[in-house]
């Protein structure tokens, strides 16, 4: 069996001017980087303008486990497939993160025979857009440390300093640091961390901005600490914003791509969804909607927390209109919710399997709060059973929604055929009767915002407030900034804030330890449980199996 990359490495790419044409998009457009990626120009937002929207299809999925569930092959294959069917798609995804590549997780261009390629450039370097997002962010810190160490102009407090460095990398030992050391040349000691690039609100920015214009007011926008008087102060007010956005010019710019069998693929943006809001850019998904009939799009991790954010946060601020979702589990996943140990979920295990659908159920039911339809995909293994497909029939049957069994690792989009038309039909049969809403008014108090998502999407009975929690929020208060949406960082692994507690946990409550105002991105970010924006390496990092030869051929990446 080949791997990942092996795949890769064997696709028969076309060139990227060849699928820009397919798009209708000329090559005065794109800014290629090599033969087979390139960046879309800013000048095509204005030629599309007057262009009717496209379909938009939501990929997301049950929680997480072990075992996995395939989200961005999925969503890569359903792209593929609707090619099969005779339908012009196109996927907006995420960038990797370096992160998770050569951690644990892996990368975001899909597996088997529904990738997005070149696979290793996207999952490495790919355009440079990560690194920008990381210089611009380390910049603002610089010139926050700058400031202090000049005289210290505007009074900041050292101990309150809130804007921290990022690193596009898992490195525990960066969580908190001490900066500033060696004497009066290198500034003012003070407490400082790292959180990794993704979790940065800069990222959160680059992906919810609108422009140019709209970029540099959000840097301005961010909260950066306060004065010795308790006074908020700003990027803007410390100057260099201009700088930074100069650093993200090119990055703002979608990338453009393609999958094993040639379907177009816009990736940008990464944000993680259990520490941010877990979308690609609005532009990379406005720009699919001008340039296809269909396009395709994911949410990091379970829909209690990428999709959620989809709909409240992104689709709020960008005024999308989702018109389908797809949400995806395997049963093999779904048995491990149900109490199966990993080593034997390829056994067949109907009991256990019953056990663990009401997580599957539970994500159908809080899809559907956000009117709009729903459709299953399960990501077919060979170790399925007959006897364990039936459950999942009855499961969608009882929940009033379709599903397919799609085998797009395994075949591509020919594997995806009926998931495809089956999405289709829904989206069809719901034109013009949308019903899309968020959950809850951003006029809300905080509170009430934050119990809505708890109680409505993770089934919580209530929400503690640790002290912590509660100063933050009153800081928040006084600065006038609570109409905006919440954005939860939390364990994907549960619908709790424990990850220990799979299926559908009952009679918990969330635990709220910290609150954070993302006042460029224009949202308040909400810590709950043990989650962190720095996260580790595991004891046998992905990166052990990474090589490259003499020759620069590279090994090991999946």
């Amino acid at each position: 069996m080949l791997s990942d990359i092996e795949i890769a490495n064997q696709a028969n790419m076309l060139k990227i001017n060849e699928v820009a044409a397919w798009l209708n998009v000329n090559e005065d457009d794109i800014e290629p980087y090599g033969h087979y990626k390139a960046k879309l120009s800013e000048a095509l937002y204005g030629k599309l303008a007057d262009k009717k929207d496209g379909k938009l299809i939501l990929v997301t999925a049950i929680n997480p486990t072990p075992a996995g569930e395939g989200k961005t092959t999925m969503s890569v294959g359903l792209a593929e497939a609707m090619a099969k069917i005779g339908k012009k798609a196109i996927l907006a995804l995420r960038e990797p993160s370096l992160g998770p590549v050569f951690g644990i997780k892996g990368g975001a261009a899909g597996g088997g025979y529904a990738q997005v390629v070149p696979m290793d450039d996207i999952n490495l370097h790919f355009t440079g857009d990560m690194h920008a997002i990381t210089a611009a962010n380390n910049l603002l810190c610089a010139l926050i440390d700058n400031s202090i160490h000049q005289g210290n102009p505007h009074r900041l407090d050292e101990r309150r300093i809130l804007f921290k460095r990022c690193m596009d990398m898992n490195d525990r030992a960066l969580r908190s640091v001490i900066v500033g050391l060696g004497g009066k040349v290198n500034g003012f000691p003070r407490e400082d961390g790292f959180q990794i690039t993704v979790a940065s609100e800069i990222m959160a920015i680059l992906c919810l901005a609108d422009d140019l214009a709209d970029l540099k007011a959000r840097l301005e926008r961010i909260l950066v600490g306060y004065d010795l008087d308790g006074n908020p102060v700003y990027a803007g007010q410390l100057g260099g914003c201009g700088a930074m956005a100069a650093l993200l010019k090119d990055a703002l710019k979608p990338n453009l791509v393609q999958t094993l069998e040639n379907t177009p693929a816009i990736m940008h943006g990464g944000p993680f969804a259990n520490i941010a809001h877990g979308c690609n850019s609005v532009r990379a998904t406005k720009l699919g909607l001008k340039l296809a009939d269909y396009t395709i799009t994911e949410a990091g991790f379970g829909s209690d927390l990428g999709a959620e954010k989809f709909f409240d946060i992104k689709c709020r601020y960008a005024g999308l209109t989702p018109n389908a979702v797809v949400l995806v589990a395997t049963i093999r996943a779904l048995k491990y919710n149900g109490g199966v140990p990993r080593p034997e979920l390829t056994n067949e295990n109907v009991e256990a399997l019953r056990k663990g659908a009401v997580n599957l159920k539970t994500h159908i039911e809080n899809m559907r709060k956000f009117g709009v339809p729903v459709v299953v995909a399960i990501n077919r293994f060979h170790t399925d059973t007959d006897a364990e497909i039936k459950v999942i029939e009855e499961v969608c049957a009882e929940c009033g929604v379709e599903y397919s069994l799609a085998e797009v690792f395994a075949k591509g989009g020919e594997g995806g055929r009926d998931l495809a038309q089956k999405v289709c039909a829904a989206i069809d049969a719901n034109e013009g009767k949308s019903e899309f809403h968020q959950l809850y008014d951003v006029k809300l108090p905080v509170k009430e915002k934050i119990g809505t998502i708890a109680r409505e999407i993770y089934r919580a009975d209530g929400v503690i407030y640790t002290a912590q929690a509660e100063k933050a929020l009153k800081e928040i208060e006084s600065l006038g900034k609570t109409d905006l949406p919440i954005c939860v960082a939390k364990t994907q692994y549960s619908l709790s804030d424990d990850p220990t507690k799979l299926g559908k946990p009952e009679g918990f409550e969330i635990t709220v330890r910290d609150m954070k105002l993302s006042s460029g991105a224009g949202f308040i970010v909400v810590y709950t449980g043990d989650i962190m924006t720095m996260p580790g390496l595991p004891k046998q990092p992905a990166a052990f199996a990474i090589d490259v030869d003499n020759d620069g051929n590279i090994s090991g990446l999946f």
